[in-house]
């Protein structure tokens, strides 16, 4: 038996005989024929290749651009590919040609309007920090509080600063700047005197502090807060007590409208307006300033609305009206 290290057998020899040399013509003609089909047929398979693009295990390739029949030019190197450990960084876009879309215009063009959202979801884990006195003028209170609570957990802060962005764009929309004191930005705060200094340095024509109530159940209704005229320390709200009432008061007509909710039935004796001296945010202000409860979050038909995306839409709607209103638009 023949195993793989045995020598191959030896070439068969050439027929002898009279036939030996027609043998051996016609071996060579047909040789001579192969050896000019070689290249013939050889350029077809590459042509062939190079048309249906088949990869040299008979799977699809990625399409290869037809030979050109001019000479070719030497290609240029090419750049090296990045290491997987240096992303590569693209280009910067050209700029546009077309100009940046122009601020709405509308009936508070020119206007500032500032918008508080009340209390920070982050402050009930920075209770030492909000628990901080600061001076409001008429005396010292707590930098911030917690805020309260839907007896679901919906916080008191996560519902004013939904409230304060939906009024932020519809304000924008009636070409105001609008300018707010946080955004969740901060894990807790800002202080109320802060709060009351950004509206001052921003030369607000209107702020407004939106917050929502936290009494006892069948307490139903909105309610703002204007400020008291009071003057001490860095406190004196001479000058900003009658704006800031006229602004309240736009506000609750519109707020009543566009919601369906009534004035508080427990303060205000229906007019759903309340004067106070003991709020840091207005005692500290001098730009024409009001916060507004919006309802009760511990009344169930109050939550009820609180928590509505839908309703809270109408909220900040009242508000932006009222502001409207109280600048004149």
């Amino acid at each position: 038996m023949r195993n793989d290290d045995s020598p191959p057998p030896p070439e068969a020899a050439a027929p002898a005989g009279p036939d030996h040399r027609s043998w051996f013509t016609r071996r060579s003609t047909l040789a001579v024929a192969v050896a000019a089909l070689a290249p013939t047929a050889l350029a077809g398979w590459v042509l062939t290749q190079v048309l249906t693009g088949a990869g040299p295990d008979g799977r699809d390739a990625k399409p290869v651009a037809a030979p050109s029949a001019a000479p070719a030019t030497p290609a240029t190197p090419a750049t090296p590919a990045p290491s997987p450990a240096t992303p590569s960084v693209k280009p910067s876009a050209a700029p546009s040609a077309a100009p940046a879309a122009a601020p709405a215009k509308g009936p508070l063009t020119g206007r500032t309007v500032v918008i508080d959202p009340g209390h920070n979801t982050g402050n009930f884990k920075h209770t030492d920090e909000i628990g901080q006195q600061v001076d409001i003028g008429t005396g010292r209170k707590e930098c911030d509080t917690t805020g309260t609570t839907t007896n679901s957990g919906y916080m008191e802060a996560e519902f004013t600063l939904d409230v304060s962005l939906r009024l932020r764009t519809a304000l924008e929309a009636q070409g105001a700047k609008v300018v707010l004191t946080h955004v969740a930005d901060r894990s807790w705060g800002p202080c109320i005197n802060e709060r009351a200094r950004i509206g001052n340095e921003a030369g607000a024509d209107a702020v407004v502090s939106v917050h929502a109530d936290g009494v006892s159940a069948g307490n139903r209704g909105f309610h703002i807060i204007l400020p008291a005229k009071v003057k001490g320390g860095a406190a004196d709200t001479a000058a900003i007590v009658e704006p800031s009432r006229q602004l309240g008061e736009r506000i609750a007509g519109n707020f009543a409208r566009t919601t369906g909710s009534a004035p508080a039935n427990y303060l205000g004796g229906g007019t759903g307006l309340v004067v106070r001296d003991d709020l840091g945010g207005l005692n500290l202000s001098t730009r024409p300033k009001v916060f507004i409860e919006c309802g009760n979050m511990r009344d169930a038909k109050d939550a009820a609305q609180l928590t509505s995306p839908e309703w809270r839409q109408k909220a900040a709607q009242g508000i932006a009206d009222g502001i409207v209103g109280f600048l004149g638009g």
